[in-house]
């Protein structure tokens, strides 16, 4: 009898891992289990009646590097080549993205012109902050936090503005606690590698490409930026469950997974709520956190090391608007007026732009993330009928208690007041919207704090010493994007199958 994997976890890793096992030549007995009604994890997209699609997760997937190229073959195997919604290099949502900060809107320099000359919110030139980098020394810590290392290679301003901001829009997190070496190991690498960050960038790695398909041609001939699917991010894990059932893995939702215990014979016991199931080899696609409350005693030290892994909440506020239309208006300010901190005077004209949506850096509003403009990436989720808009309000991160209070128990009426407020301030759109949806993700993106990488070279070792049967996949370890958690699954399941056979 071939051997037995649960896979525990249904979202977008625990999905992915199964998916890698299933199609190997011998694939294993697989079992999914999921404590949730549903499969698919952080991607949830809500369909309404007239054709809108609103994301509560992840809204579009970067198709560039190994792990974009291998997602794009998922995607083309799955049969969801003609779903896929393209942002080609040309398009405003991939040319264009904004900062607020003093109280208006900034376009991110681009270009010839945004390094030749101070682009507010920059009070220099940012070729100053280029030639910073190829000047300054190479670091000699083992880690350093995001803030530190900008700030040493390219300057307090970038540092305090534009990857404050960076960090808060894809970590929800605090830039002066999060790792550089775990965030942003490209930037670490390229700095060890050349000395000059962008000297190691432009100089590159050497690295291989992912499993090549149509899609991911397609996708570097059209320089996209990033890709969605005709009937949101959420049909990704649908097809996932679509393809494991079709080939024999069994998928249970319901099922939370009470308490994991070694056999005997060195095989799991999982025990569920309505019984036990016995497995050879486990694959967690959980938290850390959760799975450090079902491991055995005996691998305490384990656990211990996967709850020093923090995650923050954030608040996802969907909003509609009808017979309003982007674009918003952006702060047109000449270099000369321009304050130190870039803020503008209000009498200067509006020069009207599209694009993907705009940060908010954490010293202009720490409750507010940013806001993306979802009817300028992906107008095909738009309602039929009369002309809407669609934006998502992103609140809270690591700044969600001091702002919000609990997410446990905060009231989704506040949530949905300060969402309101924000697109009305910074986007000047005074209308009610005609819908609105609330969602409050709690301990949805782990945070890679100073030392992340120590602790997981700990947990490999412990695993590897303790010989467990035990695979860790998901965005605790090495990286929280779509792109990242399939990646992780796809390794993990490549080193399970060696074993196995």
């Amino acid at each position: 009898m071939p051997p037995t994997v649960a896979v525990v976890g249904g979202g977008i890793s625990g999905l992915a891992a199964c998916y890698h096992l299933a199609r190997g030549p011998r694939p294993p007995k697989v079992l999914l289990l999921e404590a949730s009604a549903r499969l698919g994890g952080w991607l949830q997209s809500t369909r309404t009646a007239d054709g809108a699609v609103f994301e509560h997760g992840p809204r579009g997937v970067r198709p560039g590097g190994v792990v974009g190229t291998d997602t794009l073959h998922m995607v083309s195997e799955l049969g969801l080549e003609g779903d896929v919604l393209p942002v080609p290099g040309d398009h405003p949502a991939s040319r264009n993205r904004f900062l607020y900060t003093g109280g208006a809107l900034h376009k991110m320099p681009s270009g010839l012109g945004g390094l030749l000359r101070p682009v507010p919110p920059f009070s220099r030139a940012l070729l100053w902050s280029g030639v910073r980098d190829l000047l300054a020394p190479a670091g000699t810590e083992p880690d350093e936090s995001v803030h530190a290392f900008v700030h040493r290679r390219f300057g307090r301003e970038v540092a305090d503005i534009a990857v404050d901001s960076l960090c808060r829009g894809v970590f929800a997190g605090d830039c002066r606690a999060l790792s550089i070496r775990s965030c942003f190991p490209a930037l670490f690498e390229a700095e060890r590698r050349r000395r000059s960050v962008l000297l190691g960038l432009a100089l590159g790695s050497g690295k291989e490409r992912g499993a090549e398909s149509g899609l991911s041609r397609r996708a570097r001939a059209e320089h996209w930026s990033q890709w969605s699917l005709r009937g949101g991010m959420e049909s990704l894990p649908e097809a996932l469950a679509a393809f494991l059932r079709l080939r024999g893995v069994e998928l249970r939702c319901h099922t939370p997974l009470r308490r994991l215990s070694r056999r005997p014979d060195g095989r799991w016991q999982l025990t569920l709520a309505d019984g036990t199931v016995t497995a050879d080899h486990v694959v967690s696609a959980l938290p850390a956190a959760a799975l450090a409350e079902v491991l055995p005693a005996e691998a305490e030290p384990l656990a211990q090391e996967l709850r020093r892994i923090p995650t923050v909440s954030v608040a996802v506020v969907n909003l509609q608007y009808e017979g309003v239309a982007l674009p918003v208006t952006v702060r047109a300010v000449p270099a000369s007026d321009a304050s130190t901190h870039g803020c503008p005077h209000p009498a200067h004209a509006a020069a009207p732009a599209q694009g993907f949506g705009h940060l908010v850096p954490s010293s202009e509003d720490a409750s507010l993330l940013g806001i993306v403009y979802d009817s300028v990436a992906f107008p095909q989720h738009d309602a039929t009928g009369a002309a809407s808009v669609r934006l998502t309000v992103m609140l809270g991160g690591a700044w969600f208690g001091q702002s919000f209070g609990d997410p446990a128990t905060v009231a989704p009426a506040l949530l949905l007041r300060r969402a309101q407020a924000a697109v009305r301030e910074q986007l000047g759109l005074e209308p009610a919207p005609t819908r609105s949806i609330v969602r409050v993700h709690q301990a949805c993106i782990p945070q890679y704090t100073l030392g992340h990488w120590q602790r997981t070279e700990r947990i490999g070792r412990f695993l590897a010493e303790q010989r467990l049967p035990l695979s860790l996949v998901g965005a605790s370890y090495a990286g929280v994007s779509v792109n990242d958690c399939i990646a992780s699954a796809k390794a993990a399941v490549g080193r399970l199958l060696g074993q196995l056979r």
